[in-house]
């Protein structure tokens, strides 16, 4: 844990939520084993919010999509598109349905290939075509958070009128032992700027 994170997230009080359907995404940073957690948080704090789990491959090196589908109320879906083709068009379903989209955690794979307009999952599809307001949340490795390119790819994405990018914080490495590693805030805080997201791009509309 960071230094400067609070000792207790839990405490502080729940951001007011004006949506009514949220899609939660979750990609491959160690930091995917709290999602358990943030869902249940999610459930208890907001209980008329619809919720749906998207994991990538590499997130089930860290948590299961069992324990998110006993959690969450509904089937977790891997980022993939399905074996053998399919009639079901799970970006399309995805993109119409999510009032607003969290990514968390978000990985430098993940954010170079969003801020790239790579679309070779349904959800990275997804993304590119709604309007609904995103949040993403990264996750970097040490010495990720200095390198041009991910700075570039951030930046990329915080210049888009509906994405809001998370501030990251410095935490222990489990690799380096140092505080080198730069991770999302709890989810929380998160959640309250992709609602002033949301706000805002509804004053635009309106």
């Amino acid at each position: 844990m960071s230094r400067s994170e609070p000792s207790n997230p839990f405490a502080a009080p729940a951001p007011t939520l004006g949506m009514e359907r949220l899609l939660l995404v979750g990609t491959g940073a160690l930091h995917a084993w709290q999602l358990p957690t943030w869902v249940s948080w999610l459930r208890l704090t907001y209980p008329d919010l619809a919720l749906r789990t998207v994991v990538t491959r590499s997130a089930e090196r860290f948590v299961t999509r069992p324990a998110l589908d006993a959690l969450s109320g509904s089937e977790t879906l891997v980022d993939e598109w399905p074996a053998g083709g399919s009639a079901r068009a799970v970006h399309v379903e995805l993109a119409q349905w999510a009032d607003a989209v969290l990514v968390y955690p978000a990985t430098v794979n993940f954010i170079s290939r969003y801020a790239a307009g790579i679309t070779d999952t349904p959800v990275l599809l997804a993304l590119q075509c709604l309007q609904a307001p995103v949040a993403v949340a990264p996750c970097l490795p040490p010495g990720a958070d200095r390198s041009e390119t991910v700075r570039e790819h951030l930046a990329t994405l915080a210049a888009r009128s509906n994405v809001v990018v998370a501030p990251t914080t410095a935490a222990l490495s489990v690799t380096t032992g140092r505080h080198d590693a730069q991770v999302p805030p709890p989810l929380p805080a998160v959640i309250e700027r992709l609602e002033a997201k949301r706000t805002a791009l509804r004053a635009e509309a309106a």
